[in-house]
């Protein structure tokens, strides 16, 4: 049964009974990390998941520096990534994709939802938008699509069902999650939702393995995928997080886990590693 299982910590995918799991056609996945930090033990967690399920099917990862946001984002962060992905033996296929390169591909793929009128311009801060789900304020003022606005598109009532490969059935309503989706902030910087969702489109991505923080992004990343002219979706994998307190999950600014402080302390990439492994309940011992 799909998502009857774990990622075995050699790389593979293990059913929960102890047989491999079996993955249909090329699997081709990422990791994406934003460059507004080092490297800790949750990523590690992630990496482990992702190049463990591409590796089991032969197939590829991808680096994606997921720098959209360019307030935010520091090339020595990014420098810092990819040598601690090194150095802990994580090697990617392909060239590295960085966000910030990718504009004109964010506008064009825009572009046909505009002229269907699915985009709109909001000049709400975040600060007048009351809890997490936008309430159309800006939906019929026609504000034009400019720098110095957001823009976000329409989010309409409708659920989005999908498999997850570890949770099972879920069903998700973007309408009543989020509202209509906010695609490039007031700072013209895309935002991560829309950012994936066309990168993942336009690498071919077939399977997206993330923490289960990012379940709820789900729903309307479909939902944008399938608007913006995906046929197939990705299989979706999310796994547990690695939680510094209860409720509190790791963060780029725990030095106590943090890849760079534990190279500094004379730990080896195989006692990060196993460290990583360990602090997992979807990779088995």
């Amino acid at each position: 049964m799909p998502g009857d299982g774990y990622p075995a910590p050699n790389g593979g995918f293990r059913g929960s009974s102890g047989a491999r799991a079996i993955l249909i056609g090329t699997v081709i996945t990422r990791f994406a990390p934003a460059p507004t930090g080092h490297l800790h033990l949750g990523h590690v967690v992630n990496a482990l998941h992702v190049w463990g399920i591409a590796r089991q099917r032969d197939g590829k990862v991808l680096l994606r520096i997921e720098d959209h946001d360019r307030q935010r984002s520091r090339p020595e962060f990014e420098t810092a990534i990819v040598e601690d992905l090194a150095w802990l033996g994580f090697a990617h296929d392909g060239p590295i994709v960085r966000q910030r390169e990718r504009d004109a591909i964010y506008r064009q793929t825009l572009q046909p939802l505009i002229d269907r009128e699915l985009v709109f311009g909001c000049t709400c801060s975040r600060a007048e938008i009351p809890g997490d789900v936008y309430p159309g304020t800006c939906r019929d003022k026609e504000i034009a699509l400019a720098d110095g606005v957001g823009w976000r598109v329409r989010m309409e009532p409708g659920t989005e069902r999908f498999f997850d490969e570890l949770l099972g059935p879920q069903e998700q309503d973007p309408s009543r999650q989020c509202g209509d989706m906010l695609v490039r902030d007031r700072l013209g910087n895309w935002t991560y939702q829309f950012a994936v969702t066309v990168d993942d489109h336009a690498q071919r991505i077939t399977d997206v393995i993330r923490g289960v923080d990012l379940l709820e992004s789900t729903g309307r990343q479909l939902r944008l995928a399938r608007l913006i002219g995906r046929r197939t979706p990705p299989r979706f994998w999310h796994h547990s997080l690695v939680m510094k307190f209860p409720g509190q999950k790791l963060s780029k600014s725990d030095g106590d886990t943090g890849v760079r402080d534990l190279r500094t302390q004379g730990w080896t990439a195989e006692q990060v590693l196993a460290k990583a492994r360990s602090l997992s309940d979807t990779l088995l011992a």
